[in-house]
């Protein structure tokens, strides 16, 4: 089977081009992640881990849309070769079921990782000028006006953590930010 893997950074991010790519490469089945890369805990991709066998085929649109730094790559990599899958990355025409293409994806794999942390550099970089000529102040905070409201009935056990994160429409990483921010301030 060929098996298809999707993904991008946001939930806002629009995924029809990747779509039409599988479509146009036959595949049978495709796992969407709507996340960040930065890291190999993706429910998509490990549902996808384990689902192909022996035989199968994941085809990816680039490495990067795969893993986001050499070590993340080479390890799924690795795993997927454990069960006798061959990795396809349609932009970067890299087939690991071949020498050349197993040695290609070590060199993508590196160029894609040392490109994002280029990007990363840049953009700190920039902030800085921008900050230092006053021309940056950072993300305005997100204001819940139930957030004290809801906090409370989370820490009284009246809701979980990630109810409560529905309900103010907060990632995990901001609302455990706004409640250590919180105590903080209180001290």
């Amino acid at each position: 089977m060929r098996i298809g893997y999707i993904r991008v950074s946001t939930q806002e991010q629009n995924i029809a081009r990747q779509e039409a790519l599988m479509e146009l490469l036959g595949v049978d089945e495709v796992y969407i992640d709507r996340m960040s890369g930065k890291n190999t805990d993706r429910p998509a991709l490990k549902k996808m881990l384990d689902y192909v066998r022996k035989g199968d085929i994941v085809v990816v649109e680039s490495i990067s849309r795969f893993a986001r730094n050499t070590r993340d790559l080479l390890e799924l990599i690795e795993q997927l070769e454990r069960k006798e899958v061959t990795f396809l990355s349609q932009k970067e025409a890299i087939d690991t079921s071949t020498p050349t293409g197993k040695f290609m994806l070590t060199v993508f794999g590196a160029v894609a990782q040392l490109e994002r942390e280029y990007l990363l550099q840049r953009q700190r970089e920039g902030i800085e000028i921008a900050k230092r000529q006053g021309k940056y102040a950072g993300r305005k905070p997100m204001k819940r006006d139930n957030f004290n409201v809801v906090v409370s009935q989370w820490k009284e056990g009246q809701m979980t953590a990630v109810q409560a994160m529905d309900r103010l429409k907060m990632s995990k990483s901001t609302f455990y930010r706004r409640i250590k921010e919180d105590h903080t301030s209180r001290l």
